[in-house]
């Protein structure tokens, strides 16, 4: 049996996946970094990780994964925000490259900086799958802070983007520079123009379509597996 970690991010993801799993109670079990669980899911043996918000979260938990599990696979499920007119509230990236776009160089060069930080994840495992339906593959914008309306633009012309978060880039940079295989799968909870966002100012929203993204992406997540070497 191959070692697959799940690794969930933010704290309302990490809630909502407890209480769709609740059925089958997991026992819960405290780490270093966050709180961890077993679960069987069709024919694997997942170890669910709670990684915490943000980059610096994401990257810490990420490498204790990687040393404590030594994981064949670290997957992260998650939601994030869509921009305006390039992807619909509950469709599904499958994560293909990262960029972490909150970087600030005013000494050398910017690009360079923003090229050290990004990750292309190796996906060639997936090949001949045929992707659920609602998932799209595509670039993850990164950020230690939501979707800024003013920024719509900006990240659809300069990175030809299509949805941000705060932690892939920081998880699929960790994985490559470990050389450990990454799977990133996130779900639309809200849709951010240069008018705003959907859900900002209403964090019950986000709250209810995260329940949603994660019980479709833990559903989902088999059909993955399933396709891949790691299959029993």
């Amino acid at each position: 049996m191959k070692n697959i970690v799940v690794l969930i991010s933010a704290n309302s993801e990490w809630r909502a996946v407890k209480e769709i799993l609740s059925g089958r109670a997991p026992q819960i079990v405290l780490t270093p970094v966050g709180e961890t669980f077993n679960l069987q899911r069709a024919a694997f043996t997942l170890v669910f990780l709670h990684g915490g918000w943000g980059k610096i979260s994401a990257a810490a938990t990420a490498q204790y994964a990687i040393d404590h599990f030594r994981p064949d696979l670290l997957v992260n499920l998650g939601t994030c925000g869509g921009l305006d007119g390039r992807i619909e509230t509950g469709a599904v990236l499958l994560v293909e490259r990262t960029l972490v776009y909150d970087i600030i160089e005013q000494m050398g060069d910017p690009q360079a900086a923003l090229e050290h930080y990004s990750a292309k994840l190796d996906l060639s495992w997936l090949e001949g799958l045929p992707l659920p339906a609602g998932v799209q593959r595509g670039l993850m914008v990164s950020a230690d802070r939501d979707i800024l309306r003013e920024d719509v633009p900006m990240l659809i012309e300069r990175f030809d983007a299509v949805a941000g978060d705060w932690e892939s880039g920081a998880i699929a940079w960790v994985a490559n520079r470990n050389g450990v295989r990454c799977l990133i799968l996130r779900g639309v909870t809200d849709i951010v123009s240069p008018d705003g966002g959907e859900a900002y100012g209403n964090i019950n929203l986000f709250h209810q379509r995260t329940k949603t993204v994660m019980g479709n992406l833990i559903e989902m997540l088999p059909q993955f597996l399933s396709h891949s070497a790691l299959a029993p």
